[in-house]
């Protein structure tokens, strides 16, 4: 088990993660339907971004299972960043998918389709992206809760059909009032390009993940009051660094004691620290190196 999460939470990421792929085949099931029935190629666009949120629904499940796994001979930290993989992943598929449907879209726009049935169509549709939101909503906000980037991730392409399905959706009803069939592959482009950004966006976060970046200048304000609140007996506390992978905050400090203080006495600080900092921090893994007080910089963390 991954440290600091307990079995109840792993397995509700995984109900989250089995959850979001039958949400996705009721919403490509939908969203397909709509197409079929108006032959509109914005349609087809928003049908087809459906597919990449059915594998990446499937691509988040694998990654909630091998980061939960516990640390091991070959990954002795755990595998916490399996998440920002999968998170990488569902970028580059967001990209692909783009691609295809701006291809899609220079075929209508040189050949222009006539749409057949259009607000059956999107009655059809406007059901899938009534889903698609109440299930982007709840992974936005409940995958923050628990530090999973794959959920967050899946939230962030979720959020981001819902906006362009509600694009197309408008639009294809101004096309149809208008009989402007142009608007049809111009909207599939447009939606192509908003695709293009958000896996843009998804990318650079879970880079800056795997490059092991530092927690928020807030959370690191409430890492170091912690550590300045529960470390009484102490000198200072100094050279603070954090990382975070996945649903893990890494937190490694210098604690400096009087050189007179026992083992055990310093041991009794550590283990008071620890507790702090993992109240404050969801997930926190602390590692404190005790130094006498010769090793004192004076530009540390003040004890209270």
């Amino acid at each position: 088990m991954a440290p600091g999460f307990p079995t109840a939470t792993v397995d509700s990421l995984r109900l989250a993660a089995i959850a979001s792929i039958v949400v996705a085949m009721l919403v490509l099931a939908l969203k397909y339907l709509a197409y079929s029935v108006t032959g509109s190629v914005a349609l087809y666009s928003d049908a087809l971004e459906s597919i990449v949120n059915l594998i990446t629904a499937l691509i988040a499940l694998y990654a909630v299972h091998i980061s939960s796994q516990p640390a091991d001979r070959r990954h002795q930290f755990g595998h916490h960043k399996a998440e920002y993989f999968s998170a990488v992943i569902e970028g580059v598929l967001i990209v692909v998918a783009a691609l295809l449907i701006l291809h899609e879209a220079l075929d209508a726009f040189v050949r222009p389709r006539a749409l057949s049935q259009p607000l059956r169509g999107l009655a059809i549709n406007g059901l899938a992206t009534a889903i698609n939101g109440l299930w982007c909503g709840f992974l936005l906000t409940w995958g923050r809760q628990q530090r999973s980037p794959a959920l967050v991730a899946d939230g962030w392409h979720l959020l981001t059909d819902v906006v362009t399905s509600l694009g197309v959706i408008l639009g294809l009803l101004l096309a149809t009032l208008t009989g402007w069939q142009v608007l049809d592959p111009i909207l599939a482009a447009l939606v192509a390009g908003n695709i293009l950004w958000a896996g843009w966006r998804l990318v650079r976060q879970s880079v800056s993940g795997l490059m092991d970046e530092a927690v928020t200048a807030e959370v690191a304000r409430q890492i170091r009051k912690a550590i300045s609140d529960n470390a009484q007996g102490a000198i200072e506390a100094h050279d603070v660094k954090t990382r975070t992978a996945g649903r893990v905050t890494f937190i490694e400090f210098h604690l400096v004691v009087p050189g007179s203080m026992t083992v055990a006495a310093s041991h009794q600080i550590c283990d008071r620290i620890e507790q702090a900092l993992r109240t404050t921090v969801h997930g926190a893994e602390v590692l404190i190196h005790v130094e006498p007080e010769g090793e004192a910089k004076q530009t540390g963390v003040p004890v209270v």
